[in-house]
Order: C-alpha cells, then sequence, then structure tokens
C-alpha cells in the first residue's frame, strides 16, 4: 500500500540536493548528509555506491522530470515568440519550485567525474535543445533577429538561471511575475531591429516541468 510517505531513497535525494546547494558539492561530506536524514552513513551506500552517483542521480531525475513539458511547449506549432514565452515561463517557474535540485543542476554538475559527465552533458544539451529549436524557428520566420541561435539561447538560459541564486519566498517578486516578465524580456531582446517585439497572447496556466548554461 503507497502510504505517500517518502521513501528513505527519496529522503536521502532531497537532503543531499539542499545540502549540495548550501555548502557546495565538494566540500558536503557523505557523513553530513547522513546526520541530515538520520540514518548511518554506511546506509548512504546501500542506497547509491557513491557521492557521484548520488549527484548524478539528482540531476537526471531533475532534467527527466522536466522536459516533458518543455518539449510539449517546443511541439506545439505556435508560433515561435509565444512558444518562447512559455518556455522561459515554464523553465523560471520550475526552478522557483525546485531551487535546491534545480540549483544542483546548474551549479554542481561540473564535479562529476568524467563516465558521470557525458551523461549529464547529454541531457543538459538535449533540454537546451528545445530552446535552440523554438529560437531557429524564430530566426528562420522572421520573427527574431538573425542571430546565433547557440548564443541566444545560452544567454536566454543564463538569465532565468540566475533566478536560483537570488530568489527568496519573501523577497520583491511573486513566481508567476517573475515568469512572465523574463519571458516578455526573452522576446523583445531577439526582435528585429526597429520591429516591435511580437505582442503577447492572454496569460496561460504554466505547466510545471528546467536547463544548464
Amino acid at each position: 500500500m503507497d502510504t505517500g510517505l517518502p521513501t528513505t531513497r527519496g529522503r536521502i535525494l532531497r537532503a543531499a540536493a539542499a545540502l549540495f546547494r548550501e555548502q557546495g558539492f565538494n566540500r558536503a561530506s557523505m557523513r553530513d548528509l547522513a546526520d541530515r536524514v538520520g540514518i548511518h552513513k554506511s546506509s548512504l551506500y546501500h542506497h547509491f555506491p557513491s557521492k557521484q552517483a548520488l549527484l548524478l542521480e539528482i540531476l537526471e531525475t531533475t532534467v527527466d522530470r522536466s522536459v516533458p513539458a518543455l518539449a510539449a511547449i517546443a511541439d506545439s506549432g505556435l508560433p515561435a515568440a509565444q512558444r518562447l514565452r512559455r518556455a522561459v515561463a515554464n523553465h523560471v517557474t520550475e526552478l522557483i519550485a525546485d531551487q535546491d535540485n534545480v540549483a544542483c543542476f546548474i551549479e554542481e554538475g561540473r564535479y562529476l567525474d568524467r563516465r558521470y559527465m557525458e551523461i549529464y552533458i547529454a541531457k543538459r544539451d538535449h533540454y537546451e535543445g528545445h530552446f535552440r529549436r523554438i529560437i531557429g524557428d524564430g530566426v528562420r520566420s522572421g520573427e527574431f533577429a538573425p542571430v546565433s541561435v547557440r548564443l541566444a539561447s545560452l544567454a536566454i538560459l543564463g538569465m532565468c538561471n540566475w533566478v536560483a541564486r537570488w530568489w527568496r519566498p519573501d523577497g520583491e517578486f511573486e513566481p508567476q511575475e517573475i515568469a512572465a516578465r523574463f519571458g516578455e524580456m526573452a522576446v523583445q531582446s531577439l526582435a528585429p531591429s526597429g520591429a516591435p517585439a511580437p505582442s503577447a497572447t492572454p496569460a496561460v496556466p504554466v505547466p510545471t516541468g528546467l536547463g544548464g548554461p
């Protein structure tokens, strides 16, 4: 019977993401993690063979959960400007809702060993690819200026990912406001010179669903 309570493995993953975000992957120890979860250090290795494997699972779970919503936006057939607004809003909303895991994906993946790094990079690039596809469609259709698609996607994701560093629940801006404003900024930044940015459509619910720089 499913009690709805988190499993030990799930508790470890959540606690590890928070710990890695607070202390950094290299500084955080498995002893610190065991103390936070309330289990013996040896019990951690029953679930994860190493700290590296634990980090990889955090990163894989984060991006695998986020890709379907982004892919649905990219495949929706809407004009590129509308898709970019929604993709950015989705990214920012997910980032704020899951700051610990997304911050790990953005900041801590660089510490993976080579054998895990290739997996991480492939998943990161797959996620970013949906943004590049949307921007490329906009460039080809004339909605966006003729820019470097890769550079534009990195700039937009970099702007969004910085939210993980400064947003606080008691801050000035609500998540939906940040998501909407960033979506509009992204579209305006790519508007052809001398042309107004394509107008925004009425607000729609943002599917919760990420990316790395």
